[in-house]
């Protein structure tokens, strides 16, 4: 199958094409969310909801307005909050990308700005109907994973089967992205052993350990009650799981949110805060981890879930795979790949792995997953502290 997409100012090319309609404070959520339904399905909202100002979010917020599937954005403001709007509109602006900041307190309140909002919003989505698209190979895409309500499922399934395509994405030239530290302890060192460098392996091995002292400090780890409910018994249990969604290529790089990978291979994201614990659980939920993803240019995710999920994602489509058969019976209008069948002795790894990818190929090439069908554009941004990556993690 053939890929085109939308080519950037930068070179980069998206597979999808919307308006980002973004809040800068959670007292104008309501007046982006009514600017952003009519349109719904090319308009997604996004957000960050504190007042007081944070680099992380400010720099989560521009990776996001500027991401290659985003075609043009609508902030909107109350007025009065820290957030740099005029550092946020003029990178944007910077991008190539059509701009226009709302704010509330100048435009005689809610009804008043929704209306201006929706106007723009209308002639921007007419507007980037347009937009030509060009070629794309498989090699241009940036991929994430993710794994959410874990069961015992998971690690012999679903995550073994992402790790299939994630090879055969690597090989062909494609960035693939994994996540979270706080959910590979006790596999830094056959992480260590995958790294392209040495010094890479002390990097990934740092990273785990520095989860693990944060968890220690909150007094509780990544591991909830569902998990144990799905068969699941430890941390480690669980790590291994996750782990296997990693593939066997061998590990490039470790970044942290809204670094973009440089070329193709597999990164591991360091997803955990640094320094003092200051914010609390890490990722919140699980669309904290994709949006993370989506800010170090995530074209899509692949998502692996054993106790179902419903969810999908503003910007940046989503494919949901169950690992547990007894699930995609009951949820299967919400998952895309039953890798569950591998449970049943209908399938095997590898013919869900490349089931998988054909489907990466195909919702690169515009085809619709189940979450984008039925309207998912769920978003979170919290706060975090973060500092640059060294040397050692991107070696080359």
């Amino acid at each position: 199958m053939s890929i085109s997409g939308y080519q950037r100012q930068d070179g980069r090319i998206g597979i999808r094409n919307v308006v980002a309609v973004a809040y800068l404070v959670e007292c104008a959520h309501h007046v982006a969310r009514e600017i952003a339904h009519p349109m719904r399905s090319n308009a997604h909202i996004i957000g960050f909801p504190g007042c007081f100002p944070n680099e992380y979010a400010q720099n989560m917020m521009e990776r996001l307005c500027t991401h290659s599937n985003v075609g043009a954005v609508l902030l909107v403001s109350l007025g009065c909050e820290s957030f740099n709007r005029y550092q946020l509109e003029k990178v944007i602006a910077d991008s190539g990308r059509p701009v226009k900041t709302l704010v509330i307190q100048r435009e005689g309140g809610t009804r008043s700005a929704i209306e201006l909002g929706q106007n723009w919003v209308a002639e921007a989505v007419q507007s980037l109907r347009q937009s030509p698209r060009v070629p794309m190979a498989v090699s241009d895409l940036i991929i994430g994973t993710v794994c959410g309500g874990s069961d015992g499922t998971s690690g012999i399934s679903g995550n073994p089967a992402a790790g299939r395509c994630f090879d055969r994405l690597v090989a062909e030239g494609a960035a693939c992205i994994f996540e979270e530290t706080g959910e590979l302890i006790g596999c830094e060192e056959i992480m260590a052993d995958r790294a392209a460098t040495p010094a890479l392996g002390d990097a990934l091995r740092a990273s785990v350990h520095k989860a693990a002292r944060y968890y220690e400090t909150l007094g509780f780890g990544s591991f909830a009650a569902g998990n144990a409910d799905g068969g699941l018994s430890t941390i480690e249990e669980k790590s291994m799981g996750a782990y296997a969604k990693s593939g066997s290529s061998p590990i490039n790089g470790l970044i942290k949110p809204g670094d973009i990978p440089p070329g193709g291979g597999l990164y591991l994201m360091d997803v955990v805060p640094d320094g003092d614990v200051l914010f609390g659980f890490p990722n919140i939920s699980d669309n904290a981890e994709i949006v993370e993803m989506m800010a170090s240019g995530a074209h899509l995710t692949l998502f692996v879930t054993g106790r179902g999920s419903v969810v999908g994602s503003a910007l940046s489509p989503v494919i949901k795979i169950a690992a547990n058969p007894d699930m995609y019976a009951r949820l299967s209008e919400d998952m895309d790949v039953n890798a569950g069948r591998i449970m049943t002795g209908e399938a095997t790894i590898d013919a869900i792995g490349n089931e998988i990818y054909d489907l990466v190929v195909a919702v690169a090439a515009g085809e619709q997953t189940k979450s984008e069908e039925l309207g998912h554009t769920e978003f979170i941004l919290t706060y975090k502290s973060f500092e640059p990556i060294g040397p050692a993690c991107l070696p080359g």
